[in-house]
């Protein structure tokens, strides 16, 4: 028992020393995708994924991150699967490092390429990115904790008026996507999508929900 008036170790944990922990925790998960530990960051559009993911990956000592943005297209915007596996997992499972195209949504076509070493932690943030066809080759699943409503205000504060319309079709999109395969229930790490503090028991525990059960590979 801590000594009256003092918190337990674990209470007077400070973010930085969460961050470093789940590094650590991540670390020494058993690798997922060939000689990878494929780590998913998942979320609603706004909730603050790609901003985790770079703190993480900077503990992590600069470990590579695929951005489901640079997969995604107008048309497709969920419909990414085939060129994540082909293009960046399939790679990645062979052990070799790999390069993906990346959509330029302002020209509306791929443009240029994304490296990504086969690194022994390797991010992959984007809203669907825990989702059932990916989760065989993942390691671990974080949720960002940010409600869908709470996060599209973010998102349209972000991008502002030009960008409401292509706000509504997403929000139609996704919510359809999460309906049917959702990715919250596979998570063992949460985080909060305001403050970016990770959950207490959501670092050095185990995943309470298999993240191969009943899945087949893409």
């Amino acid at each position: 028992m801590a000594a009256s008036g003092t918190l337990p170790t674990h209470a007077r944990r400070t973010p930085g020393d969460a961050l470093s922990a789940l590094a650590a925790e991540l670390r020494a998960l058993p690798p997922s995708c060939g000689p990878v530990r494929l780590v998913a960051v998942d979320g609603h559009a706004g909730s603050g994924k790609t901003t985790f993911a770079g703190r993480l990956a900077g503990a992590l000592g600069g470990a590579p991150v695929v951005h489901l943005d640079d997969l995604a297209t107008h048309e497709e915007p969920f419909g990414w699967t085939g060129r994540l596996r082909e293009q960046v997992l399939e790679p990645l499972a062979a052990g070799r490092d790999t390069a993906y195209r990346v959509y330029d949504w302002t020209l509306r076509r791929f443009a240029g390429t994304a490296e990504v070493p086969a690194a022994p932690v390797v991010l992959v943030e984007g809203v669907g990115a825990g989702r059932r066809a990916v989760r065989p080759w993942l390691a671990r699943v974080i949720w960002m904790e940010l409600d869908a409503d709470a996060a599209r205000r973010r998102g349209e504060e972000r991008d502002g008026p030009d960008l409401a319309e292509f706000w509504a079709g997403w929000a139609r999109a996704e919510s359809a996507h999460f309906a049917t395969d959702p990715s919250r229930p596979y998570a063992a790490t949460r985080v909060d999508g305001v403050t970016g503090r990770i959950a207490p028991g959501t670092v050095g525990e185990p995943s309470t929900s298999a993240l191969t059960c009943d899945i087949t590979r893409i």
